[in-house]
């Protein structure tokens, strides 16, 4: 399974969140502006030392995340992150799981639950309540029954990319 639910509280998501973004503005902000500064007293001032001041910093500040996302302080960020993934790559693909479900097939079924189910997990953690539009809610409620119909539980436990493949080549 390539992302699994788990159970974060949101108050301390949103902090950590909040936190996380902070700590990464500002060490670009102060890395692009100190090498900004130290290659211009070196060479001389030009618009692109300063440009290249701004993306040293911006290279070193992604090098620092890609080393810390892995870090248990960042737990609760980085479950935040592949579940905005996970559902950016099923959204990508709606149409075509919605026509799969039309005909049917039980991966789009999984698939679109765990879309709902993720949109409703990131209102959830992000304090916002769920703003479905009349299409959405109906389409959330037929999968709903859809499930139930079939004897599946409501929830599904996560995003599997071999059901979405196995979905888009049905449909």
């Amino acid at each position: 399974m390539d992302f699994r639910f788990e159970a974060h509280d949101p108050e301390a998501y949103r902090r950590q969140s909040r936190r996380a973004s902070i700590a990464m503005a500002a060490l670009f902000l102060v890395l692009g502006l100190c090498f900004s500064q130290l290659l211009t007293w070196a060479f001389g001032s030009s618009v692109w030392l300063n440009a290249l001041g701004v993306l040293l910093g911006l290279l070193i500040t992604s090098g620092l995340i890609a080393v810390l996302k892995e870090r248990p302080f960042m737990a609760q960020v980085r479950y935040g992150w592949r579940l905005k993934q996970s559902l950016s790559r099923v959204s990508a693909h709606l149409p075509a799981l919605r026509r799969a479900l039309a005909d049917d097939d039980p991966a789009a079924l999984e698939v679109l639950s765990f879309y709902y189910q993720g949109i409703a997990e990131l209102s959830h953690l992000d304090g916002r309540s769920l703003d479905d539009d009349g299409e959405r809610l109906a389409e959330r409620l037929a999968i709903q029954q859809r499930r139930r119909e079939a004897g599946l539980p409501e929830r599904v436990p996560g995003f599997d990319e071999r059901r979405l493949k196995q979905a888009l080549d049905q449909g």
